[in-house]
């Protein structure tokens, strides 16, 4: 181990300072500083010496070496604030942003329109059916009312209901019946028409009635000598109502 009293007056701490040691000196020094207050504070009083020392002595550089070195500096900083291609950058960043935007906008707008437009054209094709399917039924009644083969009847209001009138279309030969009951006249929501034949003093039931349809297939009878209608309540009745007797025919 290397003595304190070695160091100093071999002024070794001098050589540590200006970095004259071997590697391995070196580390010694180091490690009798971490230990030794003493010896550290001696190491930053000659540190403090040299500094003063060098500062007494330093020599002013050449005027043309001073204003060359501030101009490299001037030209430094302006350099460092040379923010035009900062500039640049960020309006290239928002020209972008905005286009991105913009192309966004289009695309939402464009998806919206078509998915309107399809919602339109299966609506179109909705009702397109629909009404292929009605003038299909149509045409089938029409047929059906027009077979030379079918009776019409009509079927006039009594004191009950003077102003109802319904047109059935018999057709014994298929064994179909038809009714109109456009001319009758609207009941309450708990009531409704129904129609029943009359075979040898028994009625017989047909089906209900309803107002709101056009024609109204009906169940046909056998041996019928009558059709009647009666009010009875909201979905049908099992025998009828004699007392609401609107209309009969004869067959």
């Amino acid at each position: 181990m290397m003595e304190k009293d070695k160091i100093l007056k071999e002024g070794l701490l001098e050589q540590y300072i200006l970095g004259s040691l071997s590697k391995e000196d070196t580390a010694t020094i180091e490690s009798i500083l971490q230990n030794d207050i003493e010896l550290k504070q001696q190491l930053d009083l000659l540190e403090a010496d040299l500094e003063r020392i060098s500062f007494e002595n330093a020599i002013e550089p050449p005027l043309n070496v001073k204003l060359a070195l501030q101009s490299e500096l001037e030209e430094s900083q302006v350099k460092k604030t040379n923010w035009v291609p900062l500039f640049a950058a960020a309006s290239l960043a928002v020209l972008f942003l905005l286009g991105s935007l913009w192309m966004y906008t289009q695309w939402q707008n464009a998806e919206q329109n078509l998915e309107s437009l399809q919602d339109r054209t299966v609506n179109l094709q909705q009702r397109l059916e629909n009404l292929e399917q009605n003038y299909q039924l149509t045409s089938n009644r029409l047929e059906t009312i027009n077979n030379p083969n079918v009776v019409p009847l009509v079927l006039y209001g009594n004191h009950i209901a003077p102003n109802a009138k319904a047109v059935a279309y018999v057709n014994h030969k298929n064994k179909l019946v038809l009714i109109n009951p456009q001319g009758l006249p609207k009941l309450p929501r708990d009531k409704t028409y129904q129609m029943w034949s009359d075979v040898e003093g028994e009625m017989v039931n047909m089906g209900v009635v309803p107002t709101d349809e056009k024609l109204v297939v009906l169940k046909y009878i056998d041996h019928a000598e009558s059709l009647n209608i009666t009010i009875e309540p909201a979905g049908g009745n099992d025998h009828p109502t004699v007392e609401q007797l609107v209309s009969y025919v004869i067959l």
